[in-house]
């Protein structure tokens, strides 16, 4: 049997090439199915069209020219009904201990025995901290999900990126006096074509303040210190949404014995044609194989993934039992 930890959208199409192939898999998961996309803002809409997110040759057909995260959450589901994934969801992995073709997978609520490891979790499940003062109140979020809760309060959204726009906007659209710290001297480039010239245009207008060149130095419980390019000022605030990115569960990778570069990247090491890492048997897939550099890899260009894991699995005549 191979486990693979995490069900996301490749981890779910390696169970999938898996299962064509014969070779039997389980899938284990600290949330709940496709955990990160479920987390992503309620109204979220992908860079991509939905051909590009299809796994296991299931069509994927959304309704507007890019598909939803709703779209999404109901496809992945409907894609793992239909090939009777084998998925523990709201169980995470602990340890691994063993060898190739021996390996004692250790979870929260058991142990299973397996020959192959996949290693599929994504780097969406930790959050990029600020490690500030007030950092950990209840008013700040990692993870925006949708704005009406913040209608009238004094919101500030920390970063410049996609998520930090979407936020921005849709608060202020539900009523929120907004507020957008940068710590560069602009938006990121890559924000969505769509949303870019309306995020600043309401800056342009004043509709949002926008600080560049920015810090937050500290968070407290109706106001902030900001560390301008003019000086430190202190401003009125309710709830701080900080978009502050995300990055690999590292310490699980070390703990299970993934090399990682030594360079800030931390990119585990790995075959490029087979997924294998230094620890044989033992396989990582998705964008977890990019490490800090999130903007590399996505669905669309790690589906291809699963099937060379796949096909290196089957070579080395894993056997469903």
């Amino acid at each position: 049997m191979v486990v693979i930890i995490g069900s996301g959208p490749i981890g779910l199409a390696t169970a999938i090439e898996l299962k064509k192939r014969e070779i039997e898999s389980l899938i284990i998961e600290k949330g709940c199915l496709v955990n990160s996309l479920f987390h992503y803002p309620i109204k979220m809409t992908f860079f991509s069209t939905s051909d590009k997110l299809e796994i296991g040759n299931i069509p994927f057909i959304s309704h507007g020219p890019k598909p939803t995260r709703q779209e999404a959450l109901e496809y992945y589901r409907r894609a793992a009904e239909h090939y009777n994934l084998n998925i523990r969801l709201y169980e995470e992995v602990i340890d691994v201990k063993g060898t190739d073709g021996a390996f004692e997978v250790h979870t929260n609520k058991g142990s299973y025995n397996a020959e192959k490891i996949v290693l599929a979790t994504g780097f969406y499940g930790q959050e990029n901290r600020m490690n500030i003062p007030g950092e950990n109140l209840p008013k700040v979020t990692h993870y925006y999900d949708e704005p009406h809760r913040y209608a009238w309060q004094n919101v500030l959204v920390v970063g410049g990126g996609n998520s930090a726009a979407d936020a921005a906007l849709e608060t202020w659209h539900c009523s929120a006096n907004v507020s957008i710290l940068v710590k560069y001297p602009t938006l990121k480039p890559s924000i969505k074509y769509w949303v870019k010239p309306d995020i600043e245009n309401r800056i342009k207008e004043g509709s949002i303040k926008a600080y560049y060149n920015s810090e937050l130095v500290e968070i407290r419980e109706k106001e902030v210190d900001i560390q301008t390019s003019e000086g430190l000022i202190t401003v009125p605030n309710d709830f701080v949404l900080a978009m502050t990115g995300y990055r690999p569960h590292f310490g699980l990778m070390e703990k299970l014995g993934i090399d990682l570069t030594d360079d800030d990247v931390r990119m585990p090491v790995y075959n490029d044609e087979t997924l294998e890492t230094n620890r044989k048997g033992f396989y990582v897939a998705g964008v977890v194989c990019g490490g800090m550099d999130t903007s590399r890899l996505f669905i669309e260009n790690t589906r291809v993934h699963a099937e060379h894991i796949a096909e290196d699995i089957e070579r080395k005549e894993v056997k469903k039992k």
